[in-house]
């Protein structure tokens, strides 16, 4: 392991990275020939299968086409090239290796993809950034209660069966961003790590300053968890994934089933990206090769990393620390499923911590094909996927890659055939993605003034894990991503939508941030649950940093060994989809959003549902405020959000009319969305400029809607509250003037 660290910490120059990247391809020779022969054999060809037979699915009109005809061809040519096959031999060629960023192997796949795109035929450029990452030298971890030791660990991850867990490339568990650190002292478990855990203990009376903070993984973002832990005190953090939350109590674990097994460690970044993500180094420029270090933010001055050590625990390794720890009994709520009565210390644990990592500049790459719009070229429609893998990565994220891959092999089918796009096309494959969303944000940085007239992005990560689809998106877009799945068959039977309704159906639903969309949507049919876009993927900069309208797909299932050394293509192959139909699914639907949005005459946003969204989001917010005592004037930014939904109905008539200057009123619809960006951005997170979406300070991964509004309240900061409430009815002022213009 330790070599190669070392070829990380030298793999910067680019000819010794293209040789490297060589000997990784001849070593996946015999992976790639059967996928090459496969491809070049069926380049023009049709697969018959049943689930293929999908011509009647095709509509006959759709929102924001004025004569869905000829685009009604063009889609039942390409929904019939996505292959099973094809995707599954592209998913084991690549995940033969461990590829996290800016290893030889990551840039093995780089090419591999570039390949794919240029046989599509895609303009297809490779673009490297240099950028800050971590890779850990060592990790250890001690514990010792008062008859001596109990842990010498981290144990490494082993099951009874697998082929890929003695890969010698792999890295041992760490969490990148942690700072590093030799850290001795007791030990406080703080269940979830949440800000209402920490206020638990302080009923308690239990201080975790000075100390050691064990915590499990779920309900928000590793990195917020450390984030919390400093703000208190903390002198480092242990997290662990319990078994409660992906383990044996939820089912079978690997091998037997698709469930976490009790070595299994869930790696990860810590950097604080709901402050920014990208490189820490270079908030809102690009790390371009040649950026001089004089832009560079110095590694001892970064504040969105933590600056106290964390790393990941195995409940193996996590286990003999909870069995020990004396205190109090923890709540109910904080019992997971180890077979002891849990207790929150402090003490008589006291563990020895130690981090060592490694913080240098990396060569990464992002790879990007483009197709020439033909009408609007100006105009990009972008589709991604981040390609670099903790481990293996057979789910996160290259099922979403061979699926990305497959709608690159349909769109290659249509240009043979003539087709022709109006707007350009950009699909793009990420890289550094798991380090902290960078690769996608460098480009976004870099690119940022020609995303100005982007018309969409739209992402897949976690692409399939399973056979239940589901979706996040902004409002403007959630009828077209649903009409999108009326589109494409089930492997199940029927339509993707028609098994999404079910599937939400059984599930009962969930209310979305305290709004329930069906409540407000202007149709008798009950449409189905789309989440709200909040972070921890690429979409990230498109939409929450220059306002790009974006979805987010996936094919979930029970997906147990999350960034471990067994997300790989043995388990792939048992327990997500030993057939590689949802591979197809999801290859469709991705393909079919890119082709809409790249030939409708008009841009397909819903700004009425948008405006109704928004004012159920105020409504739930001016609701708690009243509750927590805050008194605010809700009125100046409901009436906005009024005046935007009538805007949005206004605009619909003409849209669906398609009157007037085509051109110049795509223009403007693309404009209102940019209109609800606050150039100054939110409150000390200054690089998140959209007023209704971000991250959660405290959240991470989940959507703060009305961000600004909401955390002042959470804060019960009335000022702020009342303050941020002007800045969004001045943007939804703002943008609802451009779509009363529109409407005219």
């Amino acid at each position: 392991m330790s070599q190669h660290r070392s070829q990380f910490q030298h793999f910067s120059a680019l000819l010794l990275q293209h040789f490297s990247a060589l000997l990784c391809l001849c070593s996946l020779a015999l992976l790639t020939a059967t996928a090459q022969n496969i491809a070049s054999r069926n380049v023009g060809s049709k697969d018959t299968s049943p689930q293929n037979t999908v011509t009647r699915y095709v509509p006959q009109s759709v929102f924001g086409f004025q004569n869905f005809r000829q685009q009604s061809t063009w889609d039942k040519q390409f929904l019939v090239v996505p292959d099973a096959k094809l995707a599954g031999e592209e998913l084991k060629t690549l995940t033969a290796a461990p590829h996290v960023a800016s290893s030889p192997e990551d840039y093995a796949t780089a090419l591999y993809v570039a390949d794919k795109f240029r046989a599509a035929g895609l303009q297809t450029e490779i673009v490297p950034y240099k950028v800050l990452l971590t890779f850990p030298e060592k990790i250890k971890v001690e514990a010792f209660d008062a008859n001596g030791l109990i842990l010498s660990g981290p144990t490494p991850e082993h099951v009874s069966s697998d082929p890929y867990q003695n890969d010698p490339r792999l890295l041992p568990g760490f969490n990148a961003s942690s700072a590093s650190g030799d850290v001795t002292a007791e030990v406080v478990y703080a269940n979830y790590g949440r800000p209402e855990d920490f206020k638990v203990l302080d009923s308690l009376g239990i201080s975790v300053k000075g100390k050691i903070v064990l915590v499990r993984y779920g309900h928000n973002f590793r990195g917020v968890k450390a984030y919390i832990a400093q703000q208190h005190g903390a002198a480092g953090v242990l997290i662990y994934s319990d078994p409660a939350d992906d383990g044996y109590y939820l089912g079978d674990i690997y091998p037997k089933g698709p469930y976490r097994p009790a070595t299994g460690v869930q790696r990860g970044s810590v950097q604080y990206m709901f402050l920014y993500p990208g490189d820490p180094e270079t908030p809102g420029i690009a790390s371009t090769p040649d950026l001089p270090a004089s832009k560079r933010i110095p590694v001892d001055k970064i504040t969105a990393e933590p600056t106290i050590p964390v790393t990941p625990l195995s409940y193996h390794d996590a286990g003999p620390i909870l069995r020990a720890l004396g205190g109090p009994v923890s709540p109910h709520s904080w019992q997971g499923a180890l077979p002891f009565t849990y207790h929150v210390g402090a003490g008589p644990v006291t563990a020895h911590l130690v981090v060592r990592l490694s913080y240098n500049l990396h060569t990464i790459w992002d790879v990007t094909g483009k197709i020439p719009g033909t009408e609007y070229p100006q105009d990009w429609v972008l589709a991604g996927n981040h390609r670099d893998a903790w481990t293996f990565g057979a789910v996160d994220p290259n099922s979403g890659t061979a699926a990305m891959l497959e709608a690159v092999h349909g769109l290659g089918e249509l240009l043979q055939h003539g087709w022709k796009p109006k707007r350009t096309i950009v699909i793009a494959s990420w890289d550094a993605e798991e380090q902290g969303l960078i690769g996608s944000t460098e480009w976004a940085e870099q690119h940022a003034a020609e995303l100005g007239h982007a018309v969409a992005y739209f992402n897949t990560d976690v692409g399939v894990s399973g056979p239940d689809f589901d979706a996040a998106s902004v409002p403007s877009l959630k009828p077209f991503l649903r009409q999108i799945t009326e589109e494409v068959p089930s492997p199940r039977g029927n339509t993707v939508y028609a098994q999404w309704e079910l599937e939400q159906e059984r599930h009962d639903g969930h209310p979305n941030n305290g709004y329930n969309e069906r409540h407000f949507h202007g149709n008798k049919r009950q449409e189905v649950r789309i989440f709200d876009l909040g972070s921890g993927s690429d979409y990230t900069p498109f939409i929450q940093h220059l306002g790009v309208p974006s979805t987010d797909i996936g094919s979930n299932g029970p997906y147990g060994v999350y960034h471990s050394v067994f997300d790989n293509y043995a388990w792939f192959t048992r327990f997500a989809d030993p057939t590689f139909v949802y591979e197809q699914q999801q290859a469709r639907i991705f393909g079919l959003e890119v082709l809409h949005m790249a030939d409708a005459d008009l841009l397909p946003y819903d700004y009425a549902l948008y405006g109704k969204s928004i004012t159920g989001y105020l409504l739930t917010a001016q609701h708690k405020a009243g509750h927590d005592g805050l008194k605010l004037d809700f009125s100046a930014a409901l009436a906005a959000a009024q005046q935007f939904a009538q805007a949005g109905t206004a605009v619909a008539a003409r849209q669906q009319a398609a009157s007037g200057n085509l051109q110049e009123l795509n223009g403007q619809l693309r404009a209102a969305e940019e209109a609800l960006l606050n150039p100054a951005g939110l409150p000390n997170r200054l690089w998140f400029k959209h007023t209704i979406y971000a991250p959660g300070e405290y959240t991470g991964y989940a959507a703060v809607v009305i961000p600004g509004v909401n955390e002042a309240i959470d804060a019960g900061n009335a000022e702020l509250a009342q303050q941020q409430l002007g800045v969004l009815a001045g943007c939804l002022s703002h943008a609802a003037g451009i779509l009363q213009k529109a409407a005219k």
